[in-house]
């Protein structure tokens, strides 16, 4: 019998029905649809509806996921959700997501790498199925930043949005499956995304709330630096680690920042050679659910054919970076 590894057996995403547009956005935060697109390369994005929270749009990307792949909740042995805006403190919003999908036999736990969160918890699926070749992991990204945004500040208001994408990982033969994975955390920049209130440091009060210490904050120029630093050099040393040439990668699902950071992002990167997927132009920066959004999207299109190298990669706060090379097999 052949070895196996971990791999993605299926994908699946939901976004919410909401959509917003340029001019709406425009209006509020006082600029123009035209330069919302010039500078980030968003058109549209989707907002959740009034009654939706993390664990809903989280559970209806998962259970996406589990149609397609042919399984019911009660197969699952781990669920992770990777999130930065859960629903509650406490408790982890992966048990509220266990919970919605009747997943009763699964183990749960979130994780908060913000952008990066989705990467990393593949990451650790990869590991949970090392140690365990039949287990069955759902890993989710889901957020929700339009509750947070301060529509006073242009320079996140346009860029921010809903949405979840979820995978099932488990073996596959080789030499399909995940072919390495690098992790990266700078804390030393971790000012540069933030939200400052509601935590123990600075506990949420009438005054944090009148200050807007709730909000969403980030240093947009700082961020842009960064990855521009750190992202390349990253996606580089893991294309050495394993010995695969970045110039052999097929598909490159990167985190959906912004449009313009993008393209300098292959640039420096040398991935002219490979297929960028993008989703940003319709859904904006979902935080930790946009590279499986992308990535379930490419699939749904057929776009991924076995055998072929993908290269995921998320950049977020803290600062963190995630990368996860691997060869894609015959997934639903």
């Amino acid at each position: 019998m052949r070895e196996k590894r971990s791999g993605i057996l299926s994908t699946g995403s939901y976004v919410p029905k909401n959509e917003v547009g340029n001019e709406e956005v425009a209006e509020r935060v006082g600029v123009t649809a035209e330069w919302i697109e010039r500078k980030t390369r968003i058109r549209s994005r989707r907002y959740a509806a009034p009654h939706e929270a993390t664990s809903d749009l989280a559970v209806r990307a998962g259970a996406d996921a589990l149609a397609r792949a042919g399984l019911t909740a009660d197969r699952l042995d781990y669920i992770i959700v990777a999130t930065s805006t859960g629903d509650f403190p406490q408790p982890p919003t992966s048990c509220l997501v266990q919970n919605g999908l009747g997943a009763d036999s699964a183990a749960c736990f979130d994780i908060n790498a913000v952008c990066s969160g989705f990467v990393y918890a593949l990451a650790l699926a990869d590991s949970l199925v090392a140690v365990r070749p039949d287990a069955l992991v759902l890993v989710i990204g889901a957020d929700l930043y339009s509750r947070i945004l301060d529509f006073d500040d242009r320079r996140t208001a346009v860029l921010f949005a809903d949405g979840a994408g979820a995978v099932v990982v488990g073996s596959v033969p080789e030499p399909y499956g995940m072919i390495g994975v690098d992790l990266a955390s700078r804390g030393e920049a971790h000012q540069l995304i933030r939200v400052e209130a509601g935590g123990s440091r600075t506990p949420a009060s009438a005054e944090t709330l009148a200050e807007g210490g709730h909000f969403f904050r980030m240093d947009g120029r700082g961020v842009r630096d960064f990855v521009a630093e750190h992202v390349p050099r990253a996606l580089a040393g893991l294309a050495e680690r394993v010995g695969v040439p970045l110039d052999r990668v097929d598909h490159f699902v990167p985190h959906q920042a912004n449009g313009v950071m993008l393209d300098d992002l292959v640039e420096r990167a040398g991935l002219g050679g490979a297929l960028t997927h993008r989703t940003l132009h319709k859904y904006g920066n979902m935080g930790s659910a946009s590279v499986p959004v992308a990535l379930d999207e490419a699939n749904r299109a057929g776009e991924l054919c076995p055998g072929e190298v993908v290269l995921l990669t998320g950049f977020g706060g803290g600062m963190s970076i995630g990368a996860s090379l691997l060869t894609w097999g015959a997934t639903a």
